[in-house]
């Protein structure tokens, strides 16, 4: 790698020219596929055509095409990012590397959430600046959102974003040395939406060999729609856009009235005979397929690579607390969380209500909520991997609570991010309605939390008992770390 000032790197299309941060370098809008336009939009990516002389990497590139997103009174824009930055050429990563020219380093690859039809590597919550300066290769990549990257149709691959994904890790595999770091030692990470890619990721035969390790953060490995669930996004998808649902049809329609018709079918209802909607209402779009990921994994799926999976302790609270919704939660709420989420709700309320006495309407509501989205699907994962890999498993829950807007955001959805990325003295994300509260965060827990990831990164073991279907060790995040066995073992069973 070139040592100079501006520090710049040859990939397989062409050279690149990053940024020098103190002890850090940073590369951004890096091509890892061709751009999706027309007809491509609905393609498998394919390789970017190379390039002549030296390429900017200084600066952020464009987005995914997408509707700006809010969730009520939480400014989310450091997760979600500013909204779509215009440009074809947006299926591209940012590299995160130690200046100090040593090879062989760890790698982690990022996958950000926003629900299938947000977010970007220019969230500010993505800075990888903490794991280069701490000698990880932190790559973060961007892939199709919305219709162009999970909508089912005839005529086109399924679930193009997952594919984009593939890509971006075969692009690591064929260049992250020159980065500095190691091929061999590959973590793929996400949260949220991309965690549950990171759990299709892993049970992808295509994929094989192109990463080592896996992190799931509040995703899921039940989270896929049946092919007969997509079908019906597909058909309203049509509908919203008058057009025949193929992929010859939605070729011709621009960028911006894909975007325009995604939030025009939110309220689908996706219940079948036979199948509950995993996302309970939230998106029409997730992976689309025949076998969830866990039951793959159950199959042997990702059977050598390690896995570290976990959920917040009060996940649900974002999509109910921004929006006054939580306050007001009253018994009808709770059954009827209840009954878009479980075949039985009456037992599955029951349950709630016996094993967290005293607790209120809205917590109620929350937690089913949150097992619903989050904790079940986790817990699938967990428990395929550990009794079907040759590989290492382990589990964790972030319970640190926030104090933004009026003390009720709690141990959220997203909360844990800041700390991942050791980015939580962050202005931008304290205040009373901001993700992490008007008090200041604990250092010491960015601090912990940080290196903790890095350590399974190098070496498969973040420092806590592996997870097995016995005891189901899990460790409990918080300022003070705890370890404890299967910690909702009662709500488990009732969603077996």
């Amino acid at each position: 790698m070139n040592q100079h000032a501006d520090p710049v790197v040859t990939t397989t299309q062409g050279t690149v020219r990053g940024l020098r941060r103190g002890r850090t370098l940073t590369f951004r809008n890096i091509p890892y596929a061709a751009p999706p336009r027309g007809a491509g939009r609905f393609a498998p990516p394919r390789p970017h055509e190379p390039w002549q002389g030296v390429r900017d990497a200084t600066v952020p590139g464009p987005t995914a095409p997408q509707a700006e997103r809010r969730l009520g009174d939480i400014d989310m824009t450091p997760y979600f990012g500013t909204g779509w930055s215009r440009g074809e050429d947006y299926l591209t990563v940012n590299v995160f590397t130690p200046a100090t020219g040593a090879g062989d380093l760890p790698v982690m690859v990022f996958v950000h959430g926003g629900g299938f039809v947000a977010g970007s590597t220019r969230a500010t919550l993505y800075d990888g600046y903490a794991f280069a300066r701490d000698g990880v290769v932190l790559v973060t990549l961007n892939y199709r959102l919305g219709i162009a990257g999970f909508l089912d149709l005839p005529g086109a691959p399924a679930n193009r974003g997952l594919l984009d994904v593939v890509a971006a890790l075969r692009w690591v595999r064929e260049n992250v040395a020159a980065f500095g770091g190691d091929p061999h030692n590959v973590t793929l990470f996400g949260q949220s939406a991309g965690a549950t890619l990171v759990g299709g990721v892993l049970a992808a035969p295509e994929a094989a060999g192109l990463f080592h390790r896996a992190i799931v953060q509040s995703g899921s490995g039940l989270g896929a729609f049946t092919p007969e669930q997509a079908a019906r996004v597909t058909r309203a998808a049509g509908e919203a856009l008058s057009i025949e649902p193929s992929a010859a049809a939605f070729a011709g329609i621009p960028d911006q009235r894909l975007v325009e018709a995604a939030g025009q079918f939110t309220s689908i209802d996706l219940r079948t005979g036979t199948h509950g909607d995993p996302l309970i209402g939230l998106s029409p779009f997730s992976l689309v397929l025949d076998t969830q990921p866990a039951v793959s994994v159950a199959a042997g799926g990702a059977a050598d690579v390690d896995l570290l999976v976990g959920t917040n302790t009060e996940e649900g609270n974002l999509y109910l607390v921004p929006v006054g919704k939580y306050a007001t939660s009253t018994a009808t709420d709770v059954e009827e969380a209840a009954a878009r989420s479980h075949p039985d709700p009456a037992r599955l309320v029951e349950t709630y209500r016996a094993s967290r006495p005293g607790a209120s309407f809205a917590e109620l509501r929350s937690a089913i909520m949150a097992d619903a989205l989050f904790g079940v699907g986790s817990r699938a994962l967990a428990d395929a991997h550990a009794i079907h890999s040759r590989s290492a498993t382990y589990a964790y829950e972030f319970a640190w609570r926030s104090h933004a807007l009026g003390g009720e955001l709690g141990a959220t959805h997203g909360v844990e991010l800041p700390f991942v990325f050791d980015l939580a003295d962050r202005a931008e994300l304290s205040g009373p309605d901001a993700l992490l509260g008007p008090d200041p965060a604990p250092a010491d827990l960015a601090t912990r939390v940080h290196e903790t990831w890095i350590r399974f990164a190098r070496t498969g073991d973040p420092g806590w008992d592996p997870y097995d279907t016995g005891r189901r060790a899990t460790m409990r995040i918080d300022t003070e770390w705890t370890q404890v066995d299967d910690p909702l073992g009662q709500e488990r069973q009732a969603w077996s």
